[in-house]
């Protein structure tokens, strides 16, 4: 079974976040809600909480399949001056391991170094931190290179989260699922 790691920072957004979660695990993708530091719960930029599985510190020791970073403008600030994210990052690329972003959150993989020389997107306003990367910025509203995902935003988030479910499994799971729930 695939393990994802989707990192839940303060003022995530919710939308992102949770689509993300529930289709990955629809999909039966072991998928663990990871604080960025070592709280049990953060709260989202809409005032929704959301409990954490695991610490920052003892998601260090595992090898997810898949990273996943949600958007929301203080979200991403704050995953913006991990410097032990960022690191955590290059490792999962170097590993060849999948790496995930949506909403203004690209910009922190363009910040650790990870999109350049490659298609991304994000949210409208910030393009030009993907540009400063590297990054040729594209209008789609997702975007595949090699094991980088970009997405643009809330509305596409659960095309985002079953292209992810589809690059962890199968088309035909992705199918079903996205069918299921009536996004198909």
């Amino acid at each position: 079974m695939a393990l994802a790691h989707v990192y839940l920072a303060p003022g995530f957004e919710e939308v992102e976040l949770i689509t993300i979660v529930d289709v990955l695990r629809r999909g039966g993708v072991d998928t663990r809600l990871v604080a960025l530091d070592e709280a049990e719960a953060h709260t989202g930029a809409h005032g929704i909480t959301v409990a954490a599985d695991l610490p920052f510190s003892t998601a260090a020791n595992a090898a997810p399949d898949l990273i996943v970073l949600p958007g929301g403008g203080p979200g991403t600030q704050a995953l913006l001056v991990s410097v032990a994210l960022h690191e955590r990052l290059r490792a999962q690329h170097a590993a060849g391991r999948r790496v995930a972003a949506i909403c203004a959150a690209p910009m922190v993989l363009a910040q650790a170094g990870l999109l350049n020389g490659i298609d991304a997107c994000c949210y409208p306003g910030c393009e030009g931190a993907l540009v400063d990367g590297g990054a040729t910025v594209s209008a789609y509203n997702v975007v595949e290179a090699g094991a980088i995902t970009t997405s643009r935003g809330p509305a596409t988030a659960a095309s985002f989260a079953l292209t992810l479910l589809q690059q962890l499994t199968d088309a035909a799971t992705a199918q079903q699922v996205g069918r299921a729930m009536l996004y198909l």
